[in-house]
């Protein structure tokens, strides 16, 4: 009877660890821009809205042209270029940004899109990979895109909402440099998932904190920085465009 028992329980705990083992899927992660896009979105989506005359067209080009190469050299201050990019957010209803923003993918985003860049996401779902693209873009221009690539889940830098309307204010920790580690690590918290056998794929010497903790950390048309410190530690460097 206690072998019969200790058989069964034994079972029973099998049963659990595969159930618990078939939840666990590799997670392939992906940052946005410049890496699954040949573009930034962000700094496209300020152009974008010069283009439509919402905002004072020099002065905004200037501000974003500013604001673009601090993030290229690692510096970006974070808070103050959310406040920038969330004024225009702020000014306008949900409604009216959707709209928007359906035609911002349809001129501006879609034609960023590369098939290398499909396939890419395609061959990480064909193994079963957990999708994820980790962006410090906000969610707002980032959410239909990454559903355009069929990607199921987002971490992006999150404007504060109040009252149904954006704020110029980041809700939580910003999703940039190593607040996407932090950001992951409190999404892993809820998740069955871990690192285990994760890839992760970026352009960016700003994501140098995600990068080392991955297992296999790729370079993606990598800026100068990150291309010499992929040749030092041996990673992969492709290009999607």
């Amino acid at each position: 009877m206690i072998r019969q028992f200790n058989a069964a329980k034994k079972q029973v705990q099998l049963s659990v660890f595969r159930k618990r083992s078939e939840k666990r899927m590799t997670l392939a992660l992906f940052d946005l821009d410049h890496t699954l896009l040949k573009g930034d979105s962000d700094y496209q989506w300020g152009q974008f809205l010069i283009g439509k005359g919402l905002v004072e067209p020099e002065q905004y080009a200037a501000a974003n042209l500013y604001f673009f190469e601090q993030y290229k050299q690692g510096v970006l201050d974070i808070h103050a270029y959310s406040a920038f990019a969330f004024e225009p957010l702020s000014e306008h209803s949900m409604a009216e940004l959707a709209v928007l923003h359906r035609e911002f993918m349809v001129s501006v985003i879609q034609p960023l899109i590369t098939d290398a860049a499909r396939q890419l996401v395609e061959q990480h779902r064909e193994q079963g990979h957990t999708l994820m693209v980790i962006t410090a873009t906000n969610s707002f221009i980032t959410r239909p895109i990454v559903e355009a690539f069929g990607i199921p889940h987002l971490l992006a830098t999150e404007p504060k909402v109040v009252d149904g309307h954006y704020t110029r204010e980041i809700d939580g920790i910003p999703c940039f440099q190593a607040g996407k580690v932090t950001r992951l690590q409190q999404w892993l918290e809820t998740s069955a998932e871990t690192l285990s056998g994760s890839y992760f794929y970026s352009d960016s010497r700003n994501d140098l904190p995600l990068l080392e903790m991955v297992d296999n950390p790729i370079a993606v048309d990598p800026d100068d920085t990150l291309r010499a410190i992929a040749l030092e530690k041996s990673w992969p460097i492709l290009s999607l465009r």
